[in-house]
Protein backbone atom coordinates (compact mmCIF):
# COMPACT_ATOMS: atom_id res chain seq x y z
CA UNK A 1 0.00 0.00 0.00
CA UNK A 2 1.49 3.41 -1.10
CA UNK A 3 2.10 6.33 1.90
CA UNK A 4 -1.36 8.18 1.93
CA UNK A 5 -0.69 10.20 5.01
CA UNK A 6 0.32 13.18 2.77
CA UNK A 7 -3.54 13.22 1.12
CA UNK A 8 -5.07 13.20 4.80
CA UNK A 9 -2.94 15.67 6.02
CA UNK A 10 -3.65 17.45 2.97
CA UNK A 11 -7.35 17.45 3.29
CA UNK A 12 -7.23 17.86 7.04
CA UNK A 13 -5.33 21.16 6.61
CA UNK A 14 -7.94 22.01 4.25
CA UNK A 15 -10.98 21.76 6.06
CA UNK A 16 -9.21 23.60 8.92
CA UNK A 17 -9.20 26.67 6.77
CA UNK A 18 -5.72 26.65 5.25
CA UNK A 19 -5.66 27.24 1.40
CA UNK A 20 -5.51 24.19 -0.75
CA UNK A 21 -2.12 25.46 -2.10
CA UNK A 22 -0.27 26.15 1.24
CA UNK A 23 -2.05 22.62 2.12
CA UNK A 24 -0.66 20.77 -0.35
CA UNK A 25 2.83 22.10 -0.26
CA UNK A 26 2.99 21.64 3.69
CA UNK A 27 2.06 18.15 2.92
CA UNK A 28 4.39 17.14 0.38
CA UNK A 29 6.96 18.88 2.45
CA UNK A 30 5.87 17.11 5.48
CA UNK A 31 6.35 13.27 2.88
CA UNK A 32 9.78 14.05 1.33
CA UNK A 33 11.38 15.32 4.51
CA UNK A 34 10.14 12.61 6.45
CA UNK A 35 8.85 9.48 4.19
CA UNK A 36 11.08 9.82 0.87
CA UNK A 37 14.86 9.50 1.36
CA UNK A 38 17.28 10.59 -1.71
CA UNK A 39 14.96 13.89 -2.39
CA UNK A 40 17.24 17.13 -1.65
CA UNK A 41 15.45 20.40 -0.66
CA UNK A 42 16.65 21.58 -4.54
CA UNK A 43 14.39 18.58 -5.89
CA UNK A 44 11.22 19.70 -3.39
CA UNK A 45 11.78 23.41 -5.39
CA UNK A 46 12.30 22.19 -8.81
CA UNK A 47 8.87 20.09 -8.63
CA UNK A 48 7.23 23.29 -6.79
CA UNK A 49 8.28 25.42 -10.10
CA UNK A 50 8.08 22.61 -12.79
CA UNK A 51 4.23 23.24 -13.51
CA UNK A 52 3.95 27.06 -13.62
CA UNK A 53 7.44 27.49 -15.13
CA UNK A 54 6.50 25.85 -18.74
CA UNK A 55 6.26 28.05 -21.47
CA UNK A 56 2.68 26.97 -22.37
CA UNK A 57 1.88 27.97 -18.81
CA UNK A 58 2.55 31.14 -20.04
CA UNK A 59 -0.40 31.70 -21.61
CA UNK A 60 -2.82 32.12 -18.26
CA UNK A 61 -1.43 35.39 -17.13
CA UNK A 62 -1.41 37.27 -20.36
CA UNK A 63 -4.93 35.62 -21.02
CA UNK A 64 -5.51 37.00 -17.74
CA UNK A 65 -4.05 40.35 -18.09
CA UNK A 66 -6.06 40.19 -21.65
CA UNK A 67 -9.70 39.92 -19.74
CA UNK A 68 -8.68 42.74 -17.50
CA UNK A 69 -7.30 45.23 -20.20
CA UNK A 70 -10.90 44.58 -21.98
CA UNK A 71 -12.79 45.11 -18.28
CA UNK A 72 -11.44 48.60 -17.65
CA UNK A 73 -11.22 49.53 -21.72
CA UNK A 74 -14.77 49.18 -22.36
CA UNK A 75 -15.24 45.83 -24.08
CA UNK A 76 -16.93 44.22 -21.76
CA UNK A 77 -19.60 46.82 -21.07
CA UNK A 78 -20.07 46.74 -24.91
CA UNK A 79 -20.43 43.12 -24.73
CA UNK A 80 -23.00 43.36 -22.40
CA UNK A 81 -25.02 46.22 -24.20
CA UNK A 82 -25.05 44.02 -27.31
CA UNK A 83 -26.42 40.90 -25.16
CA UNK A 84 -28.88 43.37 -23.42
CA UNK A 85 -30.26 44.48 -26.95
CA UNK A 86 -30.65 40.82 -28.18
CA UNK A 87 -32.52 39.97 -25.17
CA UNK A 88 -34.10 42.85 -23.56
CA UNK A 89 -37.98 42.40 -25.30
CA UNK A 90 -38.05 38.64 -24.26
CA UNK A 91 -39.69 37.34 -21.12
CA UNK A 92 -36.24 37.03 -18.78
CA UNK A 93 -34.56 39.21 -20.56
CA UNK A 94 -31.87 40.47 -18.28
CA UNK A 95 -31.31 36.95 -17.07
CA UNK A 96 -31.09 35.90 -21.03
CA UNK A 97 -28.47 38.99 -21.12
CA UNK A 98 -26.25 37.13 -18.45
CA UNK A 99 -26.45 33.86 -20.12
CA UNK A 100 -25.27 35.35 -23.05
CA UNK A 101 -22.63 37.42 -21.50
CA UNK A 102 -20.71 34.65 -19.71
CA UNK A 103 -20.85 32.98 -23.20
CA UNK A 104 -19.07 35.31 -25.26
CA UNK A 105 -17.16 36.80 -21.92
CA UNK A 106 -15.40 32.99 -22.29
CA UNK A 107 -13.92 34.08 -25.38
CA UNK A 108 -12.41 36.81 -23.53
CA UNK A 109 -10.83 36.32 -20.08
CA UNK A 110 -11.39 32.71 -20.10
CA UNK A 111 -11.54 32.88 -16.11
CA UNK A 112 -14.75 31.76 -14.50
CA UNK A 113 -14.18 33.17 -10.77
CA UNK A 114 -13.68 36.59 -12.76
CA UNK A 115 -16.89 36.37 -15.31
CA UNK A 116 -19.12 35.17 -11.79
CA UNK A 117 -17.64 38.70 -9.73
CA UNK A 118 -17.79 41.26 -13.02
CA UNK A 119 -21.29 40.05 -13.75
CA UNK A 120 -22.40 39.95 -10.09
CA UNK A 121 -21.25 43.32 -10.01
CA UNK A 122 -22.61 44.78 -12.82
CA UNK A 123 -26.23 42.67 -13.66
CA UNK A 124 -27.57 41.74 -10.01
CA UNK A 125 -28.20 44.80 -8.73
CA UNK A 126 -30.44 45.84 -11.92
CA UNK A 127 -31.87 42.20 -11.86
CA UNK A 128 -33.14 42.76 -8.28
CA UNK A 129 -34.40 46.29 -9.40
CA UNK A 130 -36.51 44.19 -11.98
CA UNK A 131 -37.96 41.99 -10.02
CA UNK A 132 -35.52 39.18 -9.92
CA UNK A 133 -34.75 37.94 -6.51
CA UNK A 134 -31.53 38.24 -4.84
CA UNK A 135 -31.08 34.44 -4.22
CA UNK A 136 -32.37 33.58 -8.42
CA UNK A 137 -29.93 36.90 -9.95
CA UNK A 138 -26.78 35.22 -7.74
CA UNK A 139 -27.64 31.32 -8.48
CA UNK A 140 -27.91 32.57 -12.25
CA UNK A 141 -24.75 34.50 -12.29
CA UNK A 142 -22.94 31.49 -10.67
CA UNK A 143 -24.17 29.02 -12.84
CA UNK A 144 -23.59 30.64 -16.21
CA UNK A 145 -19.95 31.07 -15.11
CA UNK A 146 -19.77 27.68 -15.71
CA UNK A 147 -20.09 28.49 -19.47
CA UNK A 148 -16.62 30.41 -19.62
CA UNK A 149 -14.32 28.18 -18.78
CA UNK A 150 -15.81 25.55 -21.79
CA UNK A 151 -15.54 28.56 -24.23
CA UNK A 152 -11.71 29.30 -26.03
CA UNK A 153 -9.55 30.75 -24.38
CA UNK A 154 -11.01 28.63 -21.19
CA UNK A 155 -7.68 28.76 -18.43
CA UNK A 156 -9.29 25.35 -17.07
CA UNK A 157 -8.72 24.20 -21.15
CA UNK A 158 -4.76 25.07 -21.18
CA UNK A 159 -4.07 23.80 -17.60
CA UNK A 160 -5.93 20.53 -18.62
CA UNK A 161 -4.01 20.35 -21.87
CA UNK A 162 -0.54 21.07 -20.67
CA UNK A 163 -1.01 18.68 -17.81
CA UNK A 164 -2.17 16.01 -20.18
CA UNK A 165 0.52 16.92 -22.77
CA UNK A 166 -2.42 17.21 -25.63
CA UNK A 167 -2.91 20.29 -28.23
CA UNK A 168 -4.64 23.46 -26.66
CA UNK A 169 -5.74 23.84 -29.85
CA UNK A 170 -7.82 20.95 -29.94
CA UNK A 171 -9.19 21.37 -26.41
CA UNK A 172 -10.51 25.15 -27.47
CA UNK A 173 -12.01 23.40 -30.77
CA UNK A 174 -13.53 20.84 -28.64
CA UNK A 175 -15.06 23.28 -25.72
CA UNK A 176 -17.38 25.56 -28.03
CA UNK A 177 -20.06 23.19 -28.25
CA UNK A 178 -20.57 22.05 -25.05
CA UNK A 179 -20.69 25.63 -24.12
CA UNK A 180 -23.35 26.84 -26.50
CA UNK A 181 -25.51 23.65 -25.23
CA UNK A 182 -24.83 25.10 -21.90
CA UNK A 183 -25.88 28.51 -22.74
CA UNK A 184 -29.10 27.51 -24.85
CA UNK A 185 -30.14 25.14 -21.62
CA UNK A 186 -29.72 27.74 -19.23
CA UNK A 187 -31.85 30.18 -21.42
CA UNK A 188 -34.74 27.40 -21.60
CA UNK A 189 -34.56 27.19 -17.78
CA UNK A 190 -34.58 30.96 -16.89
CA UNK A 191 -37.63 31.58 -19.69
CA UNK A 192 -39.41 28.79 -18.07
CA UNK A 193 -38.83 30.30 -14.78
CA UNK A 194 -39.36 33.83 -16.12
CA UNK A 195 -42.23 32.91 -17.60
CA UNK A 196 -43.96 30.97 -14.64
CA UNK A 197 -42.90 33.93 -11.92
CA UNK A 198 -43.85 36.47 -14.37
CA UNK A 199 -40.86 38.33 -14.72
CA UNK A 200 -41.14 41.33 -16.84
CA UNK A 201 -39.37 42.33 -19.94
CA UNK A 202 -36.61 45.08 -19.73
CA UNK A 203 -37.73 47.14 -22.37
CA UNK A 204 -41.06 47.41 -24.34
CA UNK A 205 -39.78 48.95 -27.39
CA UNK A 206 -39.18 46.81 -30.49
CA UNK A 207 -35.12 47.22 -31.66
CA UNK A 208 -35.26 48.87 -34.30
CA UNK A 209 -31.78 47.69 -37.36
CA UNK A 210 -30.48 51.01 -36.76
CA UNK A 211 -30.24 49.88 -33.52
CA UNK A 212 -29.10 46.78 -33.82
CA UNK A 213 -26.29 47.50 -36.70
CA UNK A 214 -24.66 50.19 -34.85
CA UNK A 215 -24.48 48.01 -32.07
CA UNK A 216 -23.12 45.38 -33.70
CA UNK A 217 -20.65 47.72 -35.12
CA UNK A 218 -19.66 48.85 -31.69
CA UNK A 219 -19.75 44.93 -30.20
CA UNK A 220 -17.90 43.69 -33.86
CA UNK A 221 -14.55 43.80 -32.42
CA UNK A 222 -14.89 42.17 -29.15
CA UNK A 223 -17.39 39.41 -31.17
CA UNK A 224 -14.66 38.75 -33.48
CA UNK A 225 -11.40 37.59 -30.60
CA UNK A 226 -12.48 33.90 -29.94
CA UNK A 227 -12.30 33.40 -33.54
CA UNK A 228 -9.50 34.77 -34.28
CA UNK A 229 -7.57 32.74 -31.53
CA UNK A 230 -9.01 29.37 -32.55
CA UNK A 231 -8.24 29.65 -36.30
CA UNK A 232 -5.11 31.38 -35.63
CA UNK A 233 -3.54 28.17 -33.87
CA UNK A 234 -5.17 25.91 -35.98
CA UNK A 235 -3.92 27.02 -38.97
CA UNK A 236 -0.18 27.60 -37.22
CA UNK A 237 0.19 31.20 -37.14
CA UNK A 238 0.78 31.15 -33.53
CA UNK A 239 0.79 29.34 -30.44
CA UNK A 240 -0.99 29.36 -27.47
CA UNK A 241 1.23 32.00 -25.69
CA UNK A 242 1.43 33.97 -28.39
CA UNK A 243 -1.45 33.96 -29.29
CA UNK A 244 -2.24 35.05 -25.10
CA UNK A 245 0.55 37.98 -25.89
CA UNK A 246 -1.51 39.42 -29.24
CA UNK A 247 -5.08 39.39 -27.04
CA UNK A 248 -3.52 41.53 -24.64
CA UNK A 249 -2.18 43.68 -27.38
CA UNK A 250 -5.39 43.39 -29.40
CA UNK A 251 -7.45 44.69 -25.92
CA UNK A 252 -4.88 47.72 -25.50
CA UNK A 253 -5.74 48.57 -29.09
CA UNK A 254 -9.74 48.52 -28.58
CA UNK A 255 -9.73 50.25 -24.97
CA UNK A 256 -7.34 52.98 -26.82
CA UNK A 257 -8.40 53.11 -30.03
CA UNK A 258 -11.63 51.94 -30.66
CA UNK A 259 -13.64 52.45 -27.35
CA UNK A 260 -11.87 55.19 -25.82
CA UNK A 261 -12.42 53.88 -22.44
CA UNK A 262 -8.63 53.17 -21.50
CA UNK A 263 -6.68 55.85 -19.47
CA UNK A 264 -3.68 56.02 -17.57
CA UNK A 265 -5.15 56.09 -14.34
CA UNK A 266 -6.24 52.76 -15.32
CA UNK A 267 -3.13 50.42 -15.89
CA UNK A 268 -1.76 50.00 -12.21
CA UNK A 269 -5.38 48.56 -11.47
CA UNK A 270 -5.26 46.53 -14.16
CA UNK A 271 -1.38 45.31 -13.23
CA UNK A 272 -2.26 44.97 -9.67
CA UNK A 273 -5.25 42.37 -10.37
CA UNK A 274 -3.74 40.73 -13.00
CA UNK A 275 -0.61 39.85 -10.75
CA UNK A 276 -3.24 38.75 -7.93
CA UNK A 277 -5.17 36.48 -9.86
CA UNK A 278 -2.28 35.23 -12.11
CA UNK A 279 -0.24 34.59 -8.16
CA UNK A 280 -3.22 32.46 -7.02
CA UNK A 281 -3.95 30.58 -10.39
CA UNK A 282 0.20 29.55 -10.34
CA UNK A 283 0.75 29.16 -6.63
CA UNK A 284 -1.94 26.31 -6.75
CA UNK A 285 -0.26 25.17 -10.01
CA UNK A 286 2.94 24.91 -8.01
CA UNK A 287 1.66 23.30 -5.21
CA UNK A 288 -0.06 20.24 -7.39
CA UNK A 289 2.61 19.70 -9.61
CA UNK A 290 4.53 19.13 -6.19
CA UNK A 291 2.00 17.27 -4.66
CA UNK A 292 2.27 15.34 -8.35
CA UNK A 293 5.45 14.38 -7.65
CA UNK A 294 4.72 12.89 -4.42
CA UNK A 295 2.09 10.92 -6.00
CA UNK A 296 4.22 9.67 -8.36
CA UNK A 297 6.64 8.92 -6.33
CA UNK A 298 4.40 6.70 -4.13
CA UNK A 299 3.49 5.15 -7.54
CA UNK A 300 -0.53 6.03 -7.06
CA UNK A 301 -1.55 6.95 -10.55
CA UNK A 302 -0.29 3.10 -11.33
CA UNK A 303 -2.40 1.68 -8.55
CA UNK A 304 -5.53 3.98 -9.22
CA UNK A 305 -5.73 2.86 -12.93
CA UNK A 306 -5.58 -0.98 -12.03
CA UNK A 307 -8.47 -0.25 -9.38
CA UNK A 308 -10.35 1.87 -11.95
CA UNK A 309 -9.22 -0.84 -14.86
CA UNK A 310 -11.18 -3.57 -12.27
CA UNK A 311 -13.98 -1.32 -11.73
CA UNK A 312 -14.62 -0.03 -15.12
CA UNK A 313 -15.86 -2.47 -17.72
CA UNK A 314 -16.08 -0.26 -20.45
CA UNK A 315 -15.30 3.63 -21.69
CA UNK A 316 -19.03 4.95 -20.87
CA UNK A 317 -19.37 3.41 -17.07
CA UNK A 318 -15.31 4.61 -17.05
CA UNK A 319 -16.67 8.33 -17.64
CA UNK A 320 -19.67 7.95 -15.77
CA UNK A 321 -17.21 7.62 -12.58
CA UNK A 322 -15.13 10.17 -13.83
CA UNK A 323 -18.25 12.60 -13.83
CA UNK A 324 -19.31 11.61 -10.31
CA UNK A 325 -15.55 11.76 -9.29
CA UNK A 326 -15.13 15.44 -10.48
CA UNK A 327 -18.19 16.34 -9.27
CA UNK A 328 -16.88 16.14 -5.72
CA UNK A 329 -13.72 17.35 -6.40
CA UNK A 330 -14.97 20.56 -7.86
CA UNK A 331 -16.49 20.88 -4.24
CA UNK A 332 -13.56 20.79 -2.35
CA UNK A 333 -10.74 21.84 -4.68
CA UNK A 334 -9.78 24.60 -6.67
CA UNK A 335 -9.78 23.55 -10.90
CA UNK A 336 -6.50 23.98 -11.48
CA UNK A 337 -4.92 22.15 -8.34
CA UNK A 338 -7.73 18.74 -9.80
CA UNK A 339 -6.48 19.17 -13.32
CA UNK A 340 -2.61 18.98 -12.48
CA UNK A 341 -3.43 16.35 -9.77
CA UNK A 342 -6.07 13.89 -11.42
CA UNK A 343 -5.01 13.80 -15.70
CA UNK A 344 -2.04 11.23 -14.47
CA UNK A 345 -3.97 9.02 -12.99
CA UNK A 346 -6.90 9.03 -15.21
CA UNK A 347 -5.09 9.23 -18.78
CA UNK A 348 -4.20 5.75 -18.70
CA UNK A 349 -7.02 4.55 -18.26
CA UNK A 350 -8.97 6.29 -20.62
CA UNK A 351 -6.32 5.12 -23.26
CA UNK A 352 -6.69 1.66 -22.41
CA UNK A 353 -10.46 1.62 -22.56
CA UNK A 354 -10.38 3.64 -25.96
CA UNK A 355 -11.43 6.84 -24.23
CA UNK A 356 -10.01 10.02 -26.23
CA UNK A 357 -8.25 12.28 -24.13
CA UNK A 358 -9.90 15.55 -25.62
CA UNK A 359 -12.92 14.32 -24.46
CA UNK A 360 -11.78 13.05 -20.84
CA UNK A 361 -10.58 16.64 -20.38
CA UNK A 362 -13.88 18.42 -21.44
CA UNK A 363 -16.28 16.08 -19.25
CA UNK A 364 -13.45 16.87 -16.57
CA UNK A 365 -13.28 20.37 -16.65
CA UNK A 366 -17.22 20.61 -17.04
CA UNK A 367 -17.79 18.90 -13.99
CA UNK A 368 -15.33 20.20 -11.78
CA UNK A 369 -16.75 23.84 -12.87
CA UNK A 370 -19.95 22.77 -12.03
CA UNK A 371 -18.64 21.81 -8.45
CA UNK A 372 -17.66 24.95 -7.90
CA UNK A 373 -21.31 26.32 -8.27
CA UNK A 374 -22.33 24.14 -5.28
CA UNK A 375 -21.36 23.87 -1.28
CA UNK A 376 -19.56 23.52 0.65
CA UNK A 377 -16.66 25.43 -0.89
CA UNK A 378 -17.71 26.12 -4.32
CA UNK A 379 -15.15 28.92 -5.61
CA UNK A 380 -17.63 31.05 -7.81
CA UNK A 381 -20.73 30.33 -5.34
CA UNK A 382 -18.25 32.09 -2.97
CA UNK A 383 -17.53 34.92 -5.32
CA UNK A 384 -20.90 35.50 -6.05
CA UNK A 385 -21.98 35.36 -2.52
CA UNK A 386 -19.14 37.55 -1.38
CA UNK A 387 -20.57 40.22 -4.15
CA UNK A 388 -24.17 40.15 -3.16
CA UNK A 389 -24.56 39.21 -0.13
CA UNK A 390 -26.68 36.79 -0.72
CA UNK A 391 -27.52 34.18 2.17
CA UNK A 392 -26.75 30.32 1.14
CA UNK A 393 -30.26 29.08 1.87
CA UNK A 394 -31.49 31.76 -0.96
CA UNK A 395 -28.99 30.62 -3.26
CA UNK A 396 -29.48 27.34 -3.42
CA UNK A 397 -33.69 27.47 -2.95
CA UNK A 398 -33.86 29.11 -6.43
CA UNK A 399 -30.46 27.88 -7.75
CA UNK A 400 -30.87 23.90 -7.76
CA UNK A 401 -32.80 23.84 -11.53
CA UNK A 402 -30.18 26.00 -12.53
CA UNK A 403 -27.81 23.54 -11.03
CA UNK A 404 -29.44 20.54 -12.18
CA UNK A 405 -29.69 21.28 -15.57
CA UNK A 406 -26.22 22.01 -16.17
CA UNK A 407 -25.73 18.54 -14.25
CA UNK A 408 -27.72 17.06 -17.26
CA UNK A 409 -25.59 18.64 -19.87
CA UNK A 410 -22.58 17.43 -18.58
CA UNK A 411 -24.11 13.63 -18.23
CA UNK A 412 -25.01 14.20 -21.72
CA UNK A 413 -21.74 15.48 -23.29
CA UNK A 414 -20.11 12.70 -21.15
CA UNK A 415 -22.32 10.16 -22.53
CA UNK A 416 -22.66 11.57 -26.18
CA UNK A 417 -19.23 13.08 -27.23
CA UNK A 418 -21.22 16.09 -28.82
CA UNK A 419 -17.92 17.86 -28.00
CA UNK A 420 -15.46 15.96 -31.09
CA UNK A 421 -17.88 17.43 -33.43
CA UNK A 422 -15.64 19.84 -34.23
CA UNK A 423 -12.46 18.67 -33.63
CA UNK A 424 -12.87 15.38 -35.92
CA UNK A 425 -13.76 18.17 -39.02
CA UNK A 426 -10.61 20.19 -38.50
CA UNK A 427 -8.48 16.66 -38.30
Amino acid sequence: MPNLWPILIAFVLFFVGVPVAFSMIIASLIYFTFWCDGVTLFNMISALFEQSSSFTMMAVPFFILAGSVMGYGGVSESLMDFCGMLTSKFTGGLGATNCLLSTFMGGLSGSSCADAAFEARMLCPEMVKRGYPLGYSAALTATTSCITPIIPPGIALIIYATAASCSIGDMFLAGYIPGIIMCVALLAVNYFIAKTRGYQPAVKEKVTAKQFMKQLGSSIWALLMPIGIVMGMRVGIFTPTECAAICVLYSLFCGVFIYRRLKLEHIKKIVVESVHSTASVLLILSAASMFSRYMLWENIPQIGTNLLIKIAPNGTVFILIVLVFMLIMGMFLDTAAALVILPPLLIPVAKTLGVDVIHLGLVMVLMDTLGGVTPPFGVMMFSVMGVTKVKMSEYMKDGWPLILTLLIVCAFVAVCPVDMILLNLFR
